[in-house]
């Protein structure tokens, strides 16, 4: 049954995605609002090490150990997730109601089940946890689009799902149907190759790109936050990026 409903979803989005170009629709659209090639070098091991206006959440925690180093115009990220009780936490300003993050990256090998989330928060909004908005997790075997917004990180909903995950008891009904709708999972097989990635909002609807093909879409209204004002990765071992693109539409 999980195979049908995979193999549905893929037969439903490959016309989708023959009609969606989001790189062409942000060239037309759009505006280049920030642009980082890591032509440089880090300044040490601390929150504003990597410069041009990057943040690491977690890098005071552990300043002595580098999770940011510049390297022939690469950022690559080794994250001291035990050290840090966190995985590494990078983000920039962003700034807009629909746009999106374009980027080039790479999954080094250098450690098993490497993994990337990468997103929006906005961090002023209350109700919601640390500001989660809406992030993309790509896995060794999948790619995933969810909304925090108003799905785990709502806070009132954070607390009642805690409630049953302290007392190891399954999610009652109405919460686990709610929460499944706030995402969508589609399959995909990481390697170890450059690629070039495209991440949009655009009103209650996510879609994730990867080499120009379109390899996810989904609609919940968290999506629709009207700032995103932060671009943030989270990287909980390696990843390496070469190219960051901020566009915004409006």
């Amino acid at each position: 049954m999980k195979h049908t409903l995979t193999l549905l979803a893929a037969l439903l989005l490959a016309p989708l995605a023959a009609m969606c170009d989001d790189a062409a629709w942000l060239r037309e659209k759009g505006k280049l609002i920030f642009h980082d090639t890591f032509e440089r070098e880090e300044t040490g091991n601390g929150a504003k090490a990597i410069g041009n206006g990057w943040n690491s959440a977690t890098a005071d925690r552990v300043p002595h150990i580098k999770q940011a180093d510049l390297d022939g115009g690469i950022l690559k990220i080794a994250s001291a997730t035990k050290e840090a009780g966190h995985a590494a936490h990078i983000h920039h300003d962003a700034g807009f109601t629909d746009g999106a993050a374009v980027v080039r990256f790479r999954f080094p090998g250098l450690n098993q089940d490497e993994s990337l989330q990468l997103g929006f928060v906005d961090r002023e909004l209350k109700g919601v946890h640390a500001g989660h908005l809406c992030y993309a997790i790509l896995s060794q075997r999948n790619i995933t689009l969810i909304d925090h917004k108003t799905g785990v990180m709502n806070l009132e909903i954070r607390k009642r799902r805690q409630e049953y995950l302290d007392r190891k008891e399954k999610l009652p009904a109405d919460l686990d149907a709610r929460l499944k709708k706030k995402q969508i999972t589609v399959p995909w097989k990481a390697d170890n190759a450059w690629h070039d990635l495209v991440l949009v909002t655009e009103g209650d609807e996510m879609r994730l790109s990867i080499d120009g093909k379109l390899l996810a879409r989904h609609r919940s209204e968290g999506f629709a936050h009207p700032m995103k004002r932060w671009f943030s990765f989270l990287v909980p071992s390696t990843v390496w990026i070469d190219d960051v693109k901020i566009w915004k539409v409006q």
